[in-house]
């Protein structure tokens, strides 16, 4: 047998695809699509499901009830009376395009919408993951407000299997749908717990076991020094340079109040353009000095860790080293969140599209502040809050992996679920 006979690929959607007469596995058959399983069959998406726009529900016509108003964006609201009796699969045909919904029980999808008035003897919870595999953005329109034409889209192929095995598979997904939902549910409590816990942790009004004693009253400009900033745009970084460069919209969007700079992988910038600005150190406290919503004013990252060949502070950001003796280490972090601090950066925050911050404000800010002890206290609990939820949100991104992978094998056959005569894995 040569190497063309023996050789099998994969090409998109994820179909075996052999060049040989002789490369297909048992208990699968060759088809104009490629290679799939015996019992399997390939139609188009129109001969497996019936896709019909939406119905119009003026404003003024809904009234909170039980059932649920869909839009091309998910559910928007209830509605007393109007309905289509579920279960449905509802996506968008204008605006957000590409999301799919399944819905059990009786919904009405607006007329932003495309939902599957016709499951034609095929397991609708089946259908719902079969629509998650198409591209429904490459076929809207291509002038004016994108739109997808359902008449393209009962056109594409796809692979049906049997009754059996749509089911076995929608519920193998639907499992793993489960798990996320319920991490998500999870994070979501956790969350809260910590946002709780803040407000009464960095305000005093719950102390923890050990600590006693009225707060010190204390203006931050008279305890910091604050650090030279570069002003290098993104097209001025690069991916290999010696030293690691802290651009404020890496803060923006960073999802801790930590940063590691010796393990996170940060722009980077020459030697050269660098050589006027100091070095960050651990405990320093990075804040942006813009902001376009007012959620964004004074969010920092303290750096906990720094790399060998040193990380700069970057573009419309602030740098602030506190005396130690007055704001711990890994305490810093959380300045952002207390109350009095982020109240007045918000009150003082100048212009009309971007809020601004600067060093002038922050030094301004009077703060009530607990003891180094206790602050390091307050930190170790509320990182370790940090930690747990980091922990869960790993697990639900592996849990998100997994479906995904899940769905490109289960969908295409690659993997079976259910038995037929003579099958094999391949």
């Amino acid at each position: 047998m040569s190497a063309e006979e023996t050789q099998i690929e994969e090409v998109s959607p994820g179909y075996l695809v052999g060049v040989g007469e002789l490369d297909v596995p048992p208990g699968y058959k060759r088809t104009e699509v490629g290679v799939i399983p015996e019992d399997w069959d390939y139609c188009s998406l129109g001969q497996a499901l019936t896709l019909q726009r939406g119905y119009d529900l003026p404003h003024r016509m809904r009234k909170e009830g039980l059932v649920p108003i869909l839009s091309s964006s998910g559910v928007t609201g209830t509605h007393i009376k109007a309905k289509v009796l579920g279960p449905g699969i509802v996506t968008g045909r204008y605006g957000t395009i590409g999301d799919v919904f399944y819905v059990e029980d009786d919904f009405w999808p607006l007329n932003t919408t495309l939902y599957v008035s016709d499951f034609k003897a095929n397991d609708p919870a089946y259908l719902s993951y079969l629509l998650r595999t198409v591209d429904f953005a490459s076929h809207s329109g291509k002038s004016g407000v994108p739109g997808v034409n359902r008449n393209d889209i009962h056109k594409l192929s796809i692979l049906l299997p049997p009754l059996a095995e749509q089911r076995a598979i929608a519920e193998a997904l639907s499992d793993v749908d489960g798990l996320v939902e319920s991490l998500d549910t999870l994070i979501a409590k956790k969350r809260a717990i910590k946002q709780a816990a803040m407000q009464q942790l960095l305000t005093g009004k719950t102390r923890l076991p050990g600590f006693s004693g009225e707060w010190e009253v204390l203006t931050l400009g008279n305890h910091v020094k604050f650090l030279k900033t570069g002003t290098n745009s993104r097209s001025e970084l690069t991916n290999d340079g010696p030293v690691k460069y802290l651009h404020y919209g890496d803060i923006h969007t960073s999802m801790s109040a930590y940063l590691n700079a010796l393990a996170s992988q940060m722009p980077r910038i020459s030697k050269e353009k660098s050589s006027d600005l100091p070095f960050l150190k651990k405990g320093d406290l990075i804040f942006v000095d813009a902001s376009e919503d007012i959620k964004g004013v004074g969010k920092s990252v303290e750096i906990t860790e720094v790399p060998e060949g040193g990380v700069v502070a970057g573009l419309h950001t602030i740098a602030a080293r506190f005396d130690k003796a007055i704001l711990a280490d890994r305490f810093k972090a959380y300045l952002q969140f207390c109350p009095e601090f982020y109240g007045k950066l918000k009150q003082l925050a100048a212009g009309t599209k971007v809020l601004a911050t600067n060093r002038s404000h922050i030094a301004e800010v009077e703060i009530q502040l607990p003891d180094i002890e206790e602050q390091t206290a307050i930190a170790t609990v509320l990182s370790d809050m940090d930690a747990e939820i980091t922990a869960l949100e790993q697990r639900c991104n592996k849990a998100r992996e997994l479906k995904q992978g899940m769905m490109q094998q289960l969908l295409t056959g690659r993997v079976r679920l259910v038995e037929s005569n003579n099958l094999t894995k391949p």
